[in-house]
């Protein structure tokens, strides 16, 4: 069941334990979904519920877990060591996890722990600083996984190749089906469909699609309509394989384009290109984002654009498929080679009530950065 060779998990710890040591860690509480898988293997939406994977600095790793995942942790990862917390009326996950640090002879210890993550909820961190703040020194390390996952070795990178091949095939599969009176659902099935009938995943987050008034909208929401002869159709999808993704985002016209969407469409261009320009090793995320701005400044949009231009991308799980580091202003990260970036040119006029959207992803390389995407970036106009 495992996506790659054991001697990929092998290196991905041993950059891990080399982080931990630089930072004078004895042991790391990863509760990140996406941090277990990129550790081990571990595929599962059970990180609803408390469970965390311990990480010593030897290397040893242990998972804790409810029975409902036992069997998953041992179909999809290299764990051998797993211990389960079971359900019932006085459960206390927290002190069964103190009990297994003790255990792991981790009394008195250094711990990092990932705060910052969908899997530590507000009452799991509570009792986390409660039960453990006088068994270990308690250190952020928040950043420290989600960092090194950022760098994409050469097979993450295949993966994210194969997941724009599947996000480009989406789009194809959908377009015949964007036409005056055809229905959202019918678009989103198509695109999802194609997905999984070609081996690939359910995405991090549901797809974005959103018409007439709703393409100027940044989030799914329920509900459908139909398209009408003259509209503006707004999507965000990602094709996922393995777990990794690759976004994509387009505004579609349906009927002919108004001056003000041929005006937004060649910002989005002209920043989508600045921003290319500036995704390349020597700059960093927020100069990437401060590219994008300055084209936005130049067309008077600044009130109609975002406050962030993208982000990495990866395996990641529910409720999002964004990842760390993003382009917003003031983030020193810095570009390196092997990341996989996702770029999105979103203006939103709603004074017009006017959307248009140019995104793809990219790898970035010694120099320019390579978009993963081989649809074209011509306006869409059916």
């Amino acid at each position: 069941m495992l996506h790659f060779p054991r001697d990929e998990y092998d290196a991905r710890r041993d950059r891990l334990i080399a982080e931990m040591a630089e930072k004078k860690l004895d042991a790391l509480l990863v509760f990140a979904q996406e941090s277990m898988y990129w550790l081990t293997g571990y595929d599962s939406f059970g990180f609803c519920f408390f469970q965390c994977l311990v990480v010593k600095a030897d290397g040893t790793m242990r998972l804790l877990t409810r029975s409902a995942d036992l069997r998953q942790a041992r179909h999809t990862s290299i764990l051998d060591e797993i211990k389960i917390w079971r359900d019932r009326g006085a459960a206390d996950p927290v002190l069964e996890l103190r009990d297994m640090l003790n255990e792991m002879d981790l009394l008195g210890a250094r711990i990092g722990v990932e705060w910052l993550t969908h899997g530590m909820t507000g009452s799991v961190g509570l009792q986390i600083q409660e039960r453990l703040g006088s068994f270990a020194a308690l250190k952020d390390a928040s950043s420290l996984v989600p960092m090194l996952r950022a760098v994409k070795s050469a097979a993450e990178v295949e993966m994210a190749r194969e997941a724009a091949r599947l996000a480009d095939g989406a789009f194809e599969a959908a377009l015949p089906l964007i036409r005056p009176g055809a229905d959202e659902g019918a678009i989103l099935a198509a695109m999802q469909g194609h997905i999984l009938k070609e081996g690939g995943d359910y995405p991090g987050n549901p797809f974005i699609i959103g018409s007439g008034r709703d393409a100027l909208l940044c989030r799914y929401k329920s509900g459908r309509r139909t398209l009408d002869p003259q509209d503006q159709l707004t999507l965000e999808w990602a094709g996922v394989k393995a777990q990794y993704h690759a976004a994509l985002m387009r505004t579609v016209i349906v009927g002919a384009p108004t001056t003000r969407h041929r005006e937004l469409y060649a910002a989005a261009g002209e920043a989508l290109s600045a921003v290319e320009t500036a995704m390349r090793p020597g700059n960093s995320f927020g100069d990437v984002f401060d590219a994008h701005a300055s084209v936005m400044e130049a067309h008077d949009l600044s009130r109609h654009r975002l406050a962030a231009c993208g982000y990495s991308l990866g395996a990641r799980y529910a409720p999002s498929w964004m990842d760390l580091p993003m382009f917003h202003a003031g983030n020193a990260e810095m570009i390196v080679p092997s990341m996989t970036l996702f770029a999105h040119m979103i203006i939103m006029d709603s004074e017009s009530e006017t959307a248009m959207t140019l995104g793809r992803t990219y790898l970035t390389t010694e120099g320019a950065p390579e978009p993963l995407s081989k649809l074209s970036l011509e306006l869409p106009v059916v």
